[in-house]
């Protein structure tokens, strides 16, 4: 899926605003409203994970939702709360922002991915935010020359993060296996599986871009 988006891929991955997080010259002003977007779509990304529960078809297939659920809820949302509250916004400011279209369009797409598809319809929606801030992560862990941002590039970089991205993968894996096949590539639904990738990996580069301009 990835490969059939190569070059969306590299403009969600790369952007400007991620590159400004690796060098430290994003502007504080957009990193803070960046954040509470995300914290606002990170409410909607998880009762999307939750979604996955209901359409999973074994206990491990529930077992790696509910584990993603629990890693957004209770560890990735509260970076946002502490970053946030450190900057003067509380948290209840933070759970009111107003909802951006970019956000809105993008959210909605994932639920809608998963009400009227399967497993595999909401997966290939929800991948590429898990997958890329996972490759983003990993890469900024590495190349960051400024600490500026530190504390959000741990956050993607490091083993808790990592592993829920080989969880996911796994799942994802063995969802095309379970549903459609061993040779899922050559099946007709392969090339709208990545068309929702695709799709959702230009949400991702409208999200960054929305950054950008608080």
């Amino acid at each position: 899926m990835r490969e059939a988006s190569a070059e969306t891929w590299r403009d969600y991955t790369r952007h400007a605003f991620v590159e400004g997080l690796k060098d430290g010259t994003l502007p504080r002003e957009a990193f803070l409203h960046y954040l509470r977007q995300d914290y606002v779509f990170l409410i909607h990304f998880s009762r999307a994970w939750a979604l996955a529960v209901v359409k999973s078809e074994t206990h491990d297939e529930m077992l790696t939702a509910v584990g993603t659920v629990n890693a957004l809820v209770a560890e990735e949302m509260q970076l946002h709360v502490g970053i946030c509250e450190a900057a003067g916004i509380t948290q209840d400011e933070l759970f009111a922002t107003p909802e951006r279209a970019e956000n809105l369009a993008y959210t909605r797409f994932v639920l809608e991915a998963g009400y009227s598809g399967d497993l595999l319809d909401l997966l290939a929606a929800l991948a590429p935010c898990v997958m890329g801030y996972g490759e983003i992560g990993s890469r900024l862990g590495a190349e960051a020359t400024s600490d500026t941002y530190r504390d959000w590039i741990d956050t993607y970089a490091e083993g808790d993060y990592q592993s829920a991205c080989q969880a996911v993968g796994d799942l994802l894996d063995s969802a095309l296996t379970r549903r459609i096949g061993a040779d899922f590539e050559a099946s007709p639904r392969w090339d709208r599986l990545c068309h929702t990738f695709r799709t959702a990996t230009e949400l991702e580069v409208n999200f960054w871009q929305m950054g950008l301009t608080p």
